[in-house]
């Protein structure tokens, strides 16, 4: 389903159109074609549950994910609410009113669904391959709650919102339990992070020595009980969290990435 607005063009991914059409990451890195090829998967197990993949007709990486909090892969309690997920728009893109068309889109779906409000997870400051915090501040959201690991829990609050979201418990302490070497939890919500965590990091490590456990939250009701709440990509190292950038997995940059963290 393609509509215009402002002139500008967007698709709704949908069971029918998404082994045909791209979702904007990962198009032009054929080394992850098969976690690609993954997170079309998870995305159309997910459209089962109420989930958007809305993008630019275009080649190019302007898109919002969102769907029903009760059914998102994230640690979060936020009944009646939408939850947003991978929002980004690049490059050339940027500063044209992409942004605020498609977030628009949300609130405009939510209101006239009844929903509580939108709602969604940033890094307290900018973290990799999350939304853009500050923009979001701007555009009517309001932190809910913040946690030591660096993560800020933010929404939209209608009026007819009875209880702000809030993180889960598994979240709170801003650790994981295992507390040697480094630890990887992941999710196919990205067409990246299958490759870099199974192949890069697994080299990365090994070349170091150093020991590894990857975590692969295989469902949603795993997912929303993760020490994380960034559930495409989490490191941590003896414990502690350390960083959500996906290339922290590759050899050449592990460590400066790790050294500016720790």
């Amino acid at each position: 389903m393609r509509q215009e607005t402002h002139k500008m063009k967007y698709i709704t991914l949908t069971q029918e159109n998404i082994k045909s059409e791209h979702i904007c990451c990962g198009f032009s890195d054929k080394k992850c074609s098969e976690s690609y090829e993954l997170k079309k998967h998870w995305l159309k197990e997910a459209f089962k549950n109420g989930y958007v993949f809305r993008r630019i007709d275009e080649r190019a990486k302007v898109f919002i994910e969102y769907g029903p909090s009760e059914k998102a892969w994230v640690p979060v309690t936020a009944p009646n609410y939408i939850m947003i997920g991978c929002f980004w728009v690049s490059g050339k893109y940027k500063g044209k009113g992409h942004g605020k068309s498609l977030l628009q889109e949300v609130i405009n779906t939510a209101e006239s669904n009844g929903k509580s409000g939108l709602v969604t997870v940033v890094g307290t400051k900018k973290f990799h391959f999350m939304s853009d915090t500050k923009w979001l501040l701007q555009h009517g959201f309001k932190i809910c709650e913040s946690i030591p690991s660096g993560f800020s829990l933010i929404s939209i609050d209608f009026k007819n919102s009875v209880k702000r979201p809030y993180f889960n418990q598994s979240v709170q302490s801003g650790g994981c339990s295992i507390k040697k070497g480094i630890v990887a939890y992941y999710s196919n919500r990205c067409p990246y992070s299958e490759y870099h965590v199974k192949k890069s990091l697994v080299e990365t490590a090994k070349k170091r020595k150093l020991p590894l456990t990857v975590v692969k939250l295989e469902t949603m009701e795993i997912a929303q009980s993760a020490p994380t709440p960034a559930t495409i990509f989490s490191l941590f190292i003896d414990g502690t969290f350390v960083t959500t950038d996906i290339s922290v997995c590759m050899d050449s940059r592990f460590d400066k990435i790790i050294s500016k963290k720790t």
